[in-house]
């Protein structure tokens, strides 16, 4: 099954009235779906007072079947799931020999079936890994023909129970009798239920979800409550370096660290049992005074020094100009940071001060006696 273009623009697009989509060439892949539909910071209020619905059709899914499906996934990403059962949830990073993040993914367990979501960035590299390592193993991979809605918000559930849907709750995935899946998740605000439809009756899915109570929301609410939560997102918040500990979110819910060996895990290890990343994600306060932003890429500066990296960078409806980024653990505190030419600020809350020893450093300590 061929998969859809990137840039193609969403069907809710087209049907919602006021829908202003993200532009082609967007970083993170988002073009073609709402930015908004006409009061962005109006809209960020139902994901904390009630139910909104964002439109994730940009996203694309994949299907693994086949009698070897978990075990063979789980000898390929950082979630354990050889022992996964139907109904299982979570969120899973694929890795290069190094450690070094290459597709972050979520991952439903259904049936016969698992379904493995992935920004539109990463659908078609992430596809071609997983075909060139079947070798024996009795799989199939293919593109799956589904569209991605989010319910989020304290009003989720009785949105679902009114639609006819199942609410299966956070971490887990349930089937409807029509077909349809849905997934929770404990992010972002009260958390979200993304449900899975057919792309080609998306609309349908939208407006019956409308119907029972949610309300139409772009993608910018979404981010300002992902940046929120410090969820990086592929193209946007992960560069060419980013290492799993460097985005604390990440560890233990995408990253499992008791299971076994994968590519990558040898970093995964040392850095949590012997050292702390270089760099962690934290979350910037944007001076709003300036008519000028950061954009995404640009360098975190303290005086001449590239101290960081700008990721992803939207209005949020109480905290204003917000942005994740990738900075030293050493240039959190204490310094000035500029971006872009206008001045950030580290969320004290956000700042990695971690200084505990790690369990394998403790263990040499004490084997040589110190």
């Amino acid at each position: 099954m061929a998969s859809v273009a990137f840039d193609e623009l969403s069907p809710i697009v087209q049907h919602v009235s006021g829908a202003v989509a993200v532009p082609e060439g967007d970083p993170g892949g988002r073009a073609g779906v709402a930015w908004h539909y006409g009061s962005p910071l109006v809209e960020q209020r139902a994901m904390v007072d009630s139910a909104a619905l964002v439109d994730h059709s940009h996203r694309r899914v994949l299907r693994i079947s086949g009698p070897d499906r978990l075990e063979w996934l789980n000898t390929l990403f950082s979630q354990k799931l050889d022992d996964a059962v139907p109904g299982f949830a979570s969120e899973a990073l694929d890795l290069d020999p190094q450690g070094r993040i290459l597709h972050h993914m979520g991952v439903s367990v259904l049936g016969d079936s698992v379904l493995l979501d992935v920004s539109p960035l990463g659908a078609e590299s992430l596809h071609r890994f997983l075909t060139m390592m079947i070798f024996r193993s009795d799989v199939t991979v293919e593109h799956a023909d589904l569209a991605m809605l989010s319910v989020v918000g304290p009003g989720s559930g009785e949105v679902l129970a009114a639609a006819g849907l199942p609410d299966p709750g956070a971490g887990a995935v349930a089937v409807a009798d029509d077909g349809t899946v849905v997934r929770g998740t404990a992010w972002p605000a009260d958390g979200a239920r993304d449900v899975f439809a057919a792309r080609e009756s998306v609309t349908a899915a939208w407006d019956r979800l409308v119907a029972a109570g949610a309300k139409p929301t772009g993608l910018m609410a979404w981010e300002a409550e992902r940046v929120a939560a410090l969820r990086p997102e592929p193209g946007l918040d992960v560069d060419e370096k980013m290492i799993p500990h460097e985005s604390p979110a990440w560890i233990g819910s995408a990253v499992h660290l008791e299971k076994g060996c994968y590519r990558g895990q040898e970093t995964v290890s040392r850095v949590h049992n012997l050292g702390r990343p270089p760099r962690t994600l934290v979350l910037l306060h944007i001076d709003g005074s300036d008519s000028a932003s950061p954009e995404t890429g640009d360098p975190v500066v303290a005086g001449k020094r590239t101290v960081g990296r700008i990721g992803t960078v939207v209005d949020h409806h109480e905290y204003g100009p917000i942005a994740l980024a990738l900075v030293k653990r050493s240039s959190q505190e204490g310094v000035e940071l500029t971006a872009g030419g206008v001045a950030v600020a580290v969320d004290p809350s956000t700042v990695d001060r971690d200084e505990a020893v790690r369990p394998g450093r403790a263990a040499v300590d004490k084997l040589r006696g110190r």
